[in-house]
């Protein structure tokens, strides 16, 4: 199954270079596949050059494609952050913003392709490390990204938004459904 939906830049924040970010979401087994479509005028944006696919802290403060899920009936959940660099994050919380760990897990295979108004990034990864996700578990899911300007300016971009400021850790963001 796969779930897709254009995601909505926050209200409180701008970035005109940026028509429209497509994004989605499937599942196989113990594996999920994301994708992310940036269209525009990419040239505009920072957006940091290819290098190896290694784990990073801090990558929201670039550029930068996210995924947040969590198991049905649970209050943990995951983390994912990925930068065209392919530089990567994964962390898992107890609850909202709480409890972070850094699960071990398996470097996911990124491809990242762009033409002069499109930037494009293919994500597969393996979620055989986290008990919660194995088997058949139906899943929430959040696909955000940030988006930074040629001026340093971030957007932020999500499939909903539930609070006055940006926060993708928000449930109101896990708006993606993914069955068992």
């Amino acid at each position: 199954m796969i779930a897709s939906a254009d995601l909505i830049r926050h209200p409180a924040t701008d970035c005109d270079p940026i028509r429209r970010i497509g994004a989605e979401i499937s599942r196989e087994r113990d594996a999920i596949t994301l994708s992310c479509r940036i269209e525009g005028a990419v040239s505009r944006l920072r957006i940091p050059g290819a290098g190896p696919v290694q784990r990073a802290d801090d990558l929201w403060q670039h550029c930068c494609f996210e995924a947040f899920l969590q198991a049905a009936g649970s209050k943990r959940y995951l983390e994912f952050n990925f930068s065209p660099s392919g530089a990567w994050a994964a962390y898992c919380f107890a609850g909202r913003r709480w409890g972070r760990e850094s699960p071990e897990l398996t470097a996911p295979q990124m491809e990242v392709r762009h033409g002069p108004d499109w930037l494009a990034m293919n994500i597969q990864l393996s979620l055989a490390g986290v008990a919660e996700f194995a088997g058949s578990i139906p899943i929430s899911a959040g696909l955000t990204a940030v988006i930074e300007d040629e001026h340093g300016g971030l957007s932020y971009w999500a499939v909903a938004h539930g609070a006055p400021r940006p926060d993708f850790h928000d449930p109101a963001t896990f708006a993606l459904r993914l069955p068992a």
